[in-house]
């Protein structure tokens, strides 16, 4: 009783306005950052399909170049593309710093990851449909947009889910240099202030996120799955 009572003590003396803000600037940047980097990952992951070999606009030349950007963007740990892209992060949103100044090297790190998952799951297509539609007559895009997109929903829903569990673990460690949210609040006070509650109540929240986030992405799949 006495363990408990510290415990709910401990819990209550803690400041939940500024956690709660942190959480919600979390959900900002991973939500946004996982907008734009379907935006961008996708025509590249569907490209990098497209081109590779045995597709229909089988190119050497722009698959290899396109894998060569993605891999070097992939292979880059996270924490040094922070700072690598700095200058850049500044020229476009006006700060390196809190949720504006973390976005685009998220964006920068996701996309690639992204795109890479797009092209897997693009792979695992039946070649039937693919054949059927050019007997058809159908163009690239009629064949994208009305067979090979449809048909790659729910591995596409699957890669989406993976990208934004990456996407919470990368906000938080943008809190090293300042980027905002949970990772900034857990090294300002959990860390260099030894408040060891913070960074256990933080850690929790970052977990019960990825946990909301996994069971979303499969309950989603399960629906969309035309063979359940």
């Amino acid at each position: 009783m006495e363990t408990l009572a510290n415990l709910w003590s401990i819990l209550a003396d803690m400041d939940w306005p500024q956690i709660l803000a942190a959480t919600w600037e979390t959900l900002v940047m991973t939500g946004v950052s996982l907008f734009f980097t379907v935006l961008i990952g996708l025509p590249l992951g569907i490209l990098l399909f497209l081109t590779g070999r045995g597709q229909w606009l089988q190119s050497r030349a722009v698959y290899g170049a396109l894998s060569i950007v993605t891999n070097i963007l992939r292979s880059v740990p996270f924490i040094i593309l922070l700072i690598v892209m700095i200058p850049i992060t500044l020229w476009m949103v006006g700060t390196s710093l809190g949720v504006r100044g973390t976005i685009p090297p998220l964006v920068a790190a996701a996309a690639p990851f992204f795109a890479r998952l797009t092209e897997n799951v693009l792979r695992e297509i039946d070649r039937g449909i693919i054949e059927a539609c050019h007997a058809m007559g159908a163009d690239t895009r009629q064949m994208v947009g009305w067979a090979v997109l449809p048909e790659a929903l729910t591995g596409l829903v699957g890669a989406v889910t993976v990208t934004a569990i990456m996407l919470v673990g990368y906000s938080a460690m943008s809190g090293v240099i300042g980027g905002g949210g949970l990772g900034d609040l857990a090294v300002r006070f959990g860390y260099q202030r030894f408040q060891t509650e913070v960074m256990v109540v933080t850690v929790a929240i970052l977990v019960i996120l990825v946990q909301v986030l996994q069971w979303f992405g499969d309950w989603l799949v399960r629906r969309l799955d035309h063979r359940a």
